[in-house]
């Protein structure tokens, strides 16, 4: 299986290299526009996103217009490396500090916060809402603490629809996303939670 997704990664990072080119400087708001016609945000739900990285697609607008409207808004921290993400209070303007994988995320002192809706970035993902991410295990870690709490929460991929694969391989461990947003659009998965 590490073979498997090893090659899915090696194929999935020149796929998406080559759909952030495509897309054009607008793909942010086109994913914003499908985001805020399908996904159901509850008043005061709070949404965790994340600073987009080389070519991964950017929920910078997602997180702009959710704090417009009275959102609170977060970012991913690592706490420690086999630990699920801490999601620290973050609106846009706010100032963003170094962290762990060359990421970035609210300076020190930012609230803690349970989000509602966690914004995944992610390499690939397919029809059934199976993801490829970079091998850290940190949303797989994540999506399935925040789901074993059994408050609801609702796993929102965030890519090109280029990033599209054919067949993913999966692992026991590895946590489905409810839905995926891209440029083109929004699709919710069915059975999202399995092996969680």
């Amino acid at each position: 299986m590490s073979a498997a997704k090893r090659a899915a990664r090696a194929a999935a990072i020149l796929r998406r290299d080559a759909a952030r080119d495509a897309a054009g400087p607008d793909a942010g708001a086109r994913i914003a526009d499908h985001f805020f016609k399908a996904v159901l945000l509850p008043r005061q739900a709070s949404i965790a996103g994340y600073v987009a990285m080389g070519s991964e697609a950017d929920p910078a607008e997602v997180i702009a217009r959710a704090s417009a409207a009275g959102h609170v808004c977060a970012l991913p921290r690592v706490a420690h490396q086999d630990a699920p993400l801490v999601f620290l209070q973050w609106r846009p303007g706010d100032a963003l500090v170094a962290g762990a994988h060359g990421t970035r995320e609210p300076a020190p002192g930012a609230l803690a916060c349970r989000p509602d809706v966690v914004l995944v970035p992610l390499l690939a993902f397919d029809a059934r809402g199976r993801r490829i991410g970079y091998g850290g295990g940190y949303y797989d870690r994540t999506l399935a603490a925040l789901r074993h709490e059994g408050t609801g929460i609702v796993a929102v991929g965030i890519a090109f629809s280029a990033q599209e694969a054919e067949d993913l391989p999966e692992e026991e461990f590895d946590a489905r996303l409810d839905w995926v947003v891209t440029e083109t659009g929004a699709r919710a998965f069915a059975a999202a939670p399995r092996g969680v």
